[in-house]
């Protein structure tokens, strides 16, 4: 079981994606393989076999190797921007909180998600002194320190989908008057764990392709995505942002659910520039923990 682990642990790829996508399933959630090391090490203790307890310290280095580093105190250095990504649930009974709580981290931009018109009426008048730009496409929006050039939504929607769904938006954002960069919000389709087809990512699959094409196409020298993904950036049904996008550690800043967060999928992430830092904020009355990443911009990039 230890040597089982540290396989996990050091190849989650060559878990398959079918039947069930278990291979996703695991990459969602490897730093919790930690758990099992811990009971594993006990058992080897109580048993008293040497062999045992040498298969699990093996384990347990490799666990360290892989995510200690994400425990370590850093300082994220000097960075240019902050940006505040959060999913405030279209359920929020006080968005004013809300909105309190992420004008305390002070940031340059504010991503959000699951909006209503009620909801949006009430950023508005909590952010105007301090955001005086933002543009909303259906249920997301963006709040900027800074002018907005130009805005468009952004389709990312299956093809399986009907109805009223408009989750993805693109804004350039006028950092200072020589230099733009281009910012997309989004908000991909949920996953569920269904006991006939397994961890079902089909829809959010194909809604990260076409985003990611449409990244891949956009000639900004500077691009930044904040939006709840869900999923981590280890998860391989993501890569065609995490191929192309990066970001800081995640392991251990944990946005979701907020009752006993196990996984952060609320990201930010940026080409032409480096995610520095990114933590959590206070619990603010949605499922989601708001999401804060300090970002270094790239002086070449223009």
């Amino acid at each position: 079981m230890a040597l089982l682990v540290t396989l996990l642990l050091l190849f989650p790829s060559l878990v398959p994606s079918t039947p069930g996508n278990p291979g996703g399933l695991i990459e969602n959630f490897l730093p919790w393989l930690g758990v099992p090391i811990l009971a594993l090490l006990a058992v080897a203790v109580l048993r008293r076999s040497a062999s045992a307890l040498l298969a699990v310290l093996a384990a347990a280095a490799v666990w360290l190797a892989v995510f200690g580093p994400s425990l370590l105190p850093r300082s994220p250095g000097e960075h240019g921007l902050t940006v505040v990504q959060h999913n405030v649930s279209d359920v929020n009974g006080d968005p004013a909180a809300t909105a309190r709580t992420i004008v305390d981290a002070d940031p340059d931009l504010v991503a959000l998600e699951e909006l209503t018109p009620s909801g949006v009426a009430a950023y508005e008048r909590a952010f105007q002194s301090r955001y005086p730009h933002h543009v909303v496409v259906g249920t997301v929006g963006l709040w900027s320190r800074f002018p907005l050039t130009d805005t468009e939504k952004a389709d990312i929607r299956p093809e399986a989908v009907t109805g009223d769904w408009s989750r993805g938006l693109r804004a350039v954002v006028r950092v200072s008057p020589d230099r733009d960069i281009a910012v997309y919000v989004a908000h991909l389709p949920s996953v569920r764990i269904r006991p006939g087809s397994g961890f079902d990512t089909r829809w959010r699959d194909e809604s990260a392709g076409l985003l990611g094409r449409k990244i891949a196409g956009d000639d900004s020298a500077t691009v930044i995505l904040a939006g709840d993904l869900n999923g981590t950036t280890r998860d391989r049904g993501l890569a065609p942002l995490t191929s192309r996008l990066g970001t800081a550690d995640e392991d251990f800043a944990f946005s979701w659910p907020t009752a006993f967060p196990v996984a952060r999928i609320d990201q930010v992430l940026a080409r032409g520039a480096a995610v520095v830092d990114v933590r959590t904020l206070p619990e603010t009355g949605s499922d989601h923990l708001p999401v804060v990443a300090r970002i270094r911009l790239d002086d070449h990039a223009s």
